[in-house]
Formats: C-alpha cells, structure tokens, sequence
C-alpha cells in the first residue's frame, strides 16, 4: 500500500486525516477521501476514538490509527433549548480546539506528517504544514439569530487559519446545501468538490425490501426515533431492513423488538452491504443529515427525510431539498410511518445526476500545489 525509498523514508507524503466525533456522517464521508490516498500509495493515518474509530477501521484495517479525543458535545433533548446548550458549551470547545492544537504539533514531529485534512476539527491547523479543512456548512443554522452570529464568527477564524477549505457540494448548478454551503459573504481559500460519496452505484438492483429504515445521529434523538418507529412497524406490510446505526454495539437489540417474520434488524453495516441495501430498497426512511443526502443523490435512492429535532441544518436541509423536488419530507413530531409513505408514494421527485467525482481532483491538486 505504502512505497519507501533508498533511505527508507517514505517516498509518498504522510497525510494526517480526522474527521469530527458529531455522528458518523463526518466519518464516512472520509472514506472516499482516504480511499483515493490510499491508492495513490500514500501513508494516511487517521485520528479517532470511539464509534468513528470503529467504523473506520472497518473500511481501512491496514492504516494506522492513532487517538484523538472527540469533541463531545451534548444535545439538549428539548430542541427548545439547544441554541441554549450549544452556547453554553462555547466555552468548553475552546478548551478542546486549544488541547488538539496542542496535540497536532506533537503528532507532526512523531509521525512526520506532511499534509493535514481535517473534517470540522477546528484546532488541526499549522503553521508550516499544509492543512485542509472540510465543511459544508459555511453558515451555520442553531436556530436564533443571536447564536447564530457568535457561531459565524468563530467558523469563519477557523476557516482562515487552513490553507484550503473544501466544501463537499456543487459552486453553482445543482448545489445540495443551498445557503448553508452559499453564504452571502464568502473567503477566499474556498474550493468547492462536489458531492461526496463512500458508495457505487450498480444498475438493475432487484428491489428486495418495500422500506429501508436507516437510522443515525446522536443520542438521545436516535433512541426517541427508534422507539417511535419500533411502535408503527408492526403495521407496516411488506419486507423492511431497520439499520439502527450502532457500530459499536453489535449485540444490542433494540428494547422493544418486534418479532414479525417481515422485520429484519441491523445494529450496523459495512459500507458495501449499506450501498447495496440502499439499492435493494423500493424507499429509504432516514434522517436529513448531509453525508446521508450525498449517498442518496449518488445511488439515485428515492427518500423521505425526517430532520433531528432541534438541529437545525438538518431542518433547513429537508426543507430546501423537498422545494427542490429531490426528496420527500415529514417531521418527527407527531410522525406517522404510514402516512408519510403514502406522501412519498405520491411526490415527484427529481433527483439531480452530478458529477461524483471532482474531490479526487482537488486532492491531487492540492497535493502537487504543496509538493516540494
């Protein structure tokens, strides 16, 4: 995988990549970035703990892991208050963007790093290393203007300090995130890459299951939604997969699981199993998050949307992309399984082709552009 030279020094860079703890979504919209470095014979070590370390490690067992702390920030279970709690904790992310800076300097004498990309890690910057930074989200929505503000100045200083950022959407036609990835005012080391996407699409896939069920998320919105669905799916007629988006709790079953013949149920899958699920299902039951959006445009997967309460991006996202004719969208208060197939059944949707493959273009041009 990794080429070494006379002196034995790696003839390739050594690239440092770390994507955020916040779900797995920032996680596995990494795999194709890593992917493509591995392949061009690069050494990638990864940073991270816990689910995302897992979950990694099962797409790239050969590459180096090395821990880094995540940022833990806690939810308020009452989207009333999150603008509330994510501001208190402003204080507390500080700490941590300070510690991993810390950190990052270490880890670059110790495994020479040459290049860093980091996944909404704010404190992996450098003075004398080349850093990316990935982010889709160049405004910020918490739900009041006032946070909102304070948020928006704090991303912007971090932008600033990489040398590039990469947005993971299209600059102009086609674009997934509208204005959270199209800010009125913009900065100058933007580089948009398109969609990214672990998955391939492969044509004429049976449709085995009526309904895939493919949650994901922080706690405890992940449980509330699970139990709500585990209550309605007795109803339901046809085959479903429940993916319940747990990598590191293989054996757990959900508290309540029904017994019907017609139910299967996944506390995780790899990569290639969840691509081919995803085309193996006639509709997909799953939350608005990004990296979930960019999978569904790439595998051309007909979807209904249900935002986490109280995050909202993931609202603004559903909202914007139903305006759009692309997916099918409900909300989780009051969510009614039945009801919301029915609608879909009904929408027209109008899932945009792109082009898939522009991040490999911006990785090589970013490497050759720091190569010395």
């Amino acid at each position: 995988m990794f080429f070494y030279n006379s002196d034995n020094n790696y003839a390739k860079k050594t690239i440092l990549t770390a994507p955020l703890d916040w779900g797995l979504g920032h996680a596995t919209r990494c795999i194709p970035i890593i992917r493509e470095l591995n392949d061009a014979g690069y050494k990638v070590i990864i940073a991270a703990e816990g689910p995302v370390k897992e979950l990694l490690q099962r797409e790239f067992s050969e590459n180096l892991f090395i821990p880094l702390e995540g940022y833990n920030i806690k939810y308020a279970k009452n989207p009333f208050w999150l603008p509330v709690k994510l501001l208190a904790q402003v204080p507390q992310l500080f700490l941590i963007i300070n510690k991993e800076h810390r950190w990052l300097k270490k880890v670059v004498k110790e495994y020479r790093i040459d290049m860093i990309i980091s996944d909404n890690r704010f404190g992996l910057f450098h003075k004398t290393v080349p850093a990316v930074y990935i982010t889709h989200q160049l405004f910020i929505k918490t739900g009041n203007s006032f946070s909102e503000k304070i948020v928006q100045r704090i991303h912007r200083w971090v932008i600033k300090k990489f040398d590039e950022c990469w947005v993971p959407d299209f600059e102009k036609e086609n674009d997934i995130a509208g204005l959270l990835s199209h800010p009125a005012k913009s900065l100058n080391n933007i580089k948009y890459i398109g969609c990214l996407s672990r998955f391939k699409k492969k044509e004429h896939r049976e449709k085995e299951n009526k309904l895939l069920i493919l949650l994901s998320g922080p706690e405890p919105q992940r449980s509330i939604f699970e139990n709500l669905l585990l209550q309605q799916v007795e109803n339901f007629k046809g085959k479903i997969l429940f993916v319940r988006g747990l990598p590191g709790n293989i054996h757990t079953a959900p508290a309540t699981q029904t017994c019907k013949a017609n139910i299967i149920f996944k506390t995780h899958l790899p990569a290639e199993e969840l691509c081919d699920a995803i085309q193996q299902s006639e509709m997909v039951l799953c939350r608005s998050g990004y990296t979930t959006i960019m999978d569904l445009i790439k595998l051309q997967q007909k979807a209904i949307l249900v935002p986490t309460p109280g995050q909202p991006e993931q609202e603004y996202l559903a909202d914007y992309l139903q305006s759009k004719n692309v997916f099918y969208s409900v909300t989780q208060h009051n969510f009614n399984l039945l009801a919301a197939i029915k609608g879909a059944e009904q929408f027209s949707y109008n899932i945009p082709e792109v082009d898939m493959q522009l991040y490999k273009k911006a990785i090589h041009a970013f490497i050759k552009k720091y190569d010395s």
